[in-house]
């Protein structure tokens, strides 16, 4: 029995893909990788976490903004305290909206792929994370090449 058990573990985890009652439907064979190639691929771990917060603040703050210009347009319109025009908002909450899809691009360059977290900005940071996206595309247009 604990055979039979152990076997089980070792064979790749099907999952069916569809309805249930479509017998036909493919499978798809998750393999386990070694746990090796997980650490030497991806993004590690404490930058990932890095890279979550500076996004989080610098994404997070404008887009609250941007939420906030349509919440503070109304108060003032139905109050009558002003006459805001419809455009102002929107362009007003875009510019917001802008600053936060670039934050996001900020959060993510800005953090240090070091142990170390660096400065509380990461501006030493930007350059760096360019040069290594650079290098990543690359080195995936040789492997498409070849």
């Amino acid at each position: 029995m604990k055979g039979a058990k152990q076997n089980k573990k070792e064979q790749p985890k099907e999952l069916n893909i569809g309805f249930s009652s479509n017998n036909t439907a493919p499978k798809i064979v998750s393999k386990k990788s070694s746990k090796n190639s997980r650490e030497k691929s991806g993004i590690p771990s404490y930058v990932a976490n890095r890279m979550a917060r500076r996004i989080a603040f610098t994404t997070g703050i404008p887009t609250l903004s941007g939420m906030g210009v349509f919440i503070g347009s109304y108060y003032l319109i139905s109050k009558g305290i002003a006459e805001i025009s419809p455009t102002l908002t929107l362009v007003s909450s875009a510019i917001c909206f802008l600053v936060g899809l670039l934050g996001l691009s900020y959060g993510i360059l800005s953090a240090s792929w070091d142990f170390n977290p660096g400065s509380f900005f990461g501006f030493e940071n930007i350059k760096p994370n360019i040069n290594r996206i650079k290098d990543a595309f690359k080195t995936s247009q040789k492997d498409i090449s070849s």
